[in-house]
């Protein structure tokens, strides 16, 4: 059967999940987890609720998914260790450098590829399951047939989500909290711009979207929700289904789990006959919810998956208003569904937003009531004037939320595990208490004292059922109880309350016994780091100066950047320009490369698809005859793609999260020959990287940086859909920006799939600082100069030349601050991220 994992980001958001009906739960320590503004739990909590959901059969997963910078391994190696030793079922990883050290270090510690790892492909889940990983959890944009071929196929589990908020760009691929706010979602701190209000301008700042009906939050999506597909999930072989939600309430987490329970529960037991009943839909919905959306579930999705008008929860539609009542500050209002003191509307007013109402009375034909019912007329406090037809959403359900907390709050446990008692006495003999469950654990106690011959009342088999069934502090509730009773016997209660205490004890241990492992050897230097062997260290010590390279889309970009002196070109992966690279372009721009005497890297796109793979299949088949000096990979996915051809030198670039020296090590040992660090590192982590580096280093030094890369494309949903028309593809017409309500710009393009990738309005520039990367042993610059027009291209790249051939010296500041606009950024290398 197919695992429900649910989501906990406190105590009680676990006992929710717990008793609700979850087969796992995943939940974060108090450090390297990607909520850190999660209560999140300590060592000790983490222990206790791991030794809880044991005892009912249900694993726990702890995520570990965030990238790591090297000073932290220490800590990092400790606290691996410590999950294995209390009993973590599973670390869920982004930082593939994470994962070398726990294969390192806590062997036998199952681990998952978080979906920050942006694993889309069949060939990425493979390659990660040969590496070691237990299971992968797919990027959210996959569709359920790709989902299906992946698991048709795959080496290991598969996990999907299921329910709960979307991220509009690929997870692991966001840089824009991080760019834009210095807190990273690589490291936990997503600051959730994707939630902000935007204007859709072009490069006049002409509001495009004025006046067309479209709400400001253009790059909200709605929530995913996909209870009512269920027997989907059986069909495609999911191994695991998972809810989102780790910032949520525990309400919510127990109102969503106890929904996909009871449905997973029906998709097997009637696929055919599968339905969703609407209470539970309209609660899930009262719970919380953006709008629903399926998303990219049953292909490619758009506007329909967006809710651009409000970022935040909802709620559920309740009525109209009829009218206002001045005097009185109250409002009437025809229900459409139930009301009830105690909860929370709002009114969407059409002229000056929300009004947010606690709903303290109400009152029905002038009669104060508790509650009140579809298609009744109410008159409800409202401390501000609304007009009528304005819809009302009732926002919180105290009634809801009442029935929500009774499921998971004490003192009754909803979920306990049925046991049988047999209990055994005769005159002269200890009395035996044997406890059992269902899958043949065992626990038996005897009393102290043995059985004295009784006087007057004797036991009976309903007396001791009285004492043996009271189990309200365990986790067991008695299904089936039997007595052997031989003569009249009597023993003390406090010995039937002893002996049923430690054989409940003996039968709790027993059922921990399935998920105790072995103890981990000692910790050894060699242990902790391990290095691949290199011939020689690439550092400042060589004294070469870095090569320049330039990363370009046309032609005419490559003849410009080589004549003003790169060194390397990377030609990208995805055209924004013109239509798919062939055979014979390839030949040609491999020919003006090497005719200058310099190098090339062909990139393959930064997401593959199996759907649409055969182009890139053709591709690598190519360099596989024209050889160029390097194939630059973007995912494992495209990793594992390029490795089944031995004779391709493999660049790994900087969307893998390069961020440490076991991430280094780690595409290394894959066969990569370069690498590209992740461009949030600072340059003193830079410099420390590259002094121990084991292969040649490359960073980001100038360009607009892609902050998102996005199958849902904001052009085509805004500006490019008609109703029942292909989109007429505004993109191929103009120039388009996203700003800000601080007035920043984002330039937005889209690439030959479609695919919208969000820049940084800010230009990277370090011009000024290239000889630290000098100093620092890194051994290529590069330039991001995709989207420049080739004369600003040529520019810049002599600019950089100039700079790298002058060492020490530098340029002249003057020549800088010629060159250097208002707009530009130094990135990350002078503050890191949060």
């Amino acid at each position: 059967m197919m695992e429900l994992l649910a989501p906990a980001g406190n105590r009680e958001a676990f006992q929710a999940a717990l008793e609700c009906g979850a087969d796992a739960i995943y939940l974060g320590g108090q450090q390297f987890g990607a909520r850190q503004y999660a209560p999140n739990f300590s060592r000790d909590e983490l222990a206790q609720c791991i030794r809880q959901a044991h005892l009912l059969g249900v694993r726990v997963f702890i995520t570990v998914n965030t990238l790591v910078d090297d000073s932290e391994m220490p800590q990092l190696r400790d606290y691996l260790r410590d999950l294995y030793d209390i009993g973590a079922d599973a670390a869920i990883l982004q930082d593939v450098g994470v994962a070398r050290v726990a294969k390192r270090v806590a062997p036998g510690l199952p681990i998952h590829a978080s979906t920050q790892m942006t694993v889309h492909d069949l060939p990425g889940v493979n390659y990660l399951a040969d590496y070691g990983f237990d299971r992968v959890i797919l990027s959210r944009e996959l569709s359920l047939a790709e989902i299906g071929a992946i698991c048709r196929h795959a080496r290991c589990e598969v996990e999907t989500f299921i329910h709960g908020a979307l991220c509009i760009c690929y997870s692991g691929q966001c840089l824009m909290s991080s760019m834009i706010g210095g807190r990273s979602g690589n490291r936990g701190r997503c600051a959730q711009p994707c939630r902000l209000p935007y204007r859709l301008t072009d490069t006049n700042s002409r509001d495009l979207l004025a006046g067309l009906g479209i709400g400001e939050y253009l790059l909200s999506p709605k929530d995913f929700q996909t209870i009512e597909v269920m027997p989907e999930y059986i069909k495609a072989g999911v191994a695991s289904l998972k809810i989102e939600g780790r910032m949520k309430r525990p309400e919510y987490v127990a109102v969503v789990v106890d929904a996909y329970r009871r449905a997973i529960d029906r998709a097997y037991a009637d696929p055919d006959n599968y339905r969703t009943p609407p209470e539970d839909l309209r609660e899930l919905e009262q719970i919380f919810n953006r709008g629903f959306t399926t998303a990219h579930l049953f292909g490619k999705n758009s506007r329909e998956m967006m809710s651009d008008r409000r970022p935040n929860n909802r709620g559920v539609l309740i009525g109209r208003v009829i009218r206002y009542l001045p005097r009185e500050r109250g409002l009437i209002l025809k229900l459409e569904g139930p009301l009830a003191v105690g909860d929370i509307i709002e009114v969407w007013v059409k002229v000056g937003g929300r009004v947010n109402i606690e709903v303290h009375e109400i009152r029905v034909e002038d009669v104060s009531v508790d509650t009140a019912d579809s298609a009744q007329e109410v008159v409800i406090p409202c401390p501000e004037p609304v007009r009528p037809g304005d819809r009302v959403f009732k926002t919180f359900d105290r009634r809801l939320t009442e029935k929500a907390r009774a499921w998971f709050g004490k003192p009754h446990a909803r979920r306990r595990i049925p046991v049988t008692m047999t209990v055994e006495a005769a005159v002269g003999q200890p009395m035996k208490i044997e406890v059992g469950d269902r899958q043949g654990n065992l626990g038996a106690a005897l009393t102290q004292q043995s059985g004295q011959a009784a006087r007057n009342r004797p036991l009976t088999p309903a007396v001791l059922e009285t004492q043996c069934s009271r189990l309200g502090n365990t986790p067991f509730r008695l299904e089936d109880f039997t007595t052997r009773i031989v003569g009249e016997v009597m023993v003390p209660v406090s010995e039937i309350n002893d002996a049923r205490r430690r054989a409940v004890e003996q039968l709790e241990e027993n059922r921990l016994a399935a998920f105790r492992r072995p103890p981990l050897p000692e910790m050894t230097a060699t242990l902790a780091v391990k290095m691949p062997v290199t011939a020689a260290a690439v550092s400042a010590a060589t004294g070469d100066r870095p090569a320049l390279a330039s990363k370009v889309d046309t032609l005419a970009q490559v003849q410009v950047a080589l004549s003003a002196g790169a060194d390397w070109i990377l030609l990208s992966g995805e055209r924004f320009q013109g239509g798919l690279y062939q055979r014979d372009d390839y030949i040609k721009i491999l020919s003006v490369v090497r005719n200058a005497g310099k190098r090339i890297s062909c990139c393959l796109p930064r997401i593959i698809r199996d759907v649409g793979s055969d182009e890139v299949e053709r591709r690598l088949a190519w360099f596989a005859e024209l050889q160029p000096d390097s194939v630059s990979v973007a995912t494992v996915g495209a990793l594992a793609r390029v490795k089944k051809y031995p004779e391709l030198s493999i660049h790994a670039d900087y969307p893998m999260n390069l961020f440490n020296s076991e991430a280094l090590a780690f595409v290394k040992e894959q066969g990569a020959a370069c690498a590209t660090l992740s461009p949030e590192l600072t340059l003193p982590q830079v410099q420390k990287l590259a002094q121990a580096a084991v292969l040649p280093l490359e960073c980001l030094v100038h360009g607009h940086l892609t902050l998102m890369i996005s199958e849902f494309c904001a052009l085509g949903a805004y500006l490019g859909e008609q109703a029942g028309q292909p989109c007429t593809a505004p993109c191929k017409q103009s120039g388009y920006r996203l700003q800000d309500r601080k007035g920043e710009f984002f330039p937005v393009v889209s690439d030959d799939s479609c695919r919208m990738h969000i820049l940084n309005g800010k230009e990277l520039s370090m011009l000024p600082h290239v000889y630290r990367f000098h100093q620092a042993g890194i051994a290529r610059l590069r330039i991001e100069g995709c989207r420049m027009n080739p004369e600003d291209l040529g520019k810049i790249t002599a600019l950089y030349r100039r700079a790298i051939d002058a060492g020490a010296s530098g340029l002249d500041m003057a020549e800088i601050d010629a060159a250097e606009h208002e707009d530009i950024t130094r990135g990350h290398y002078f503050r890191g991220v949060l």
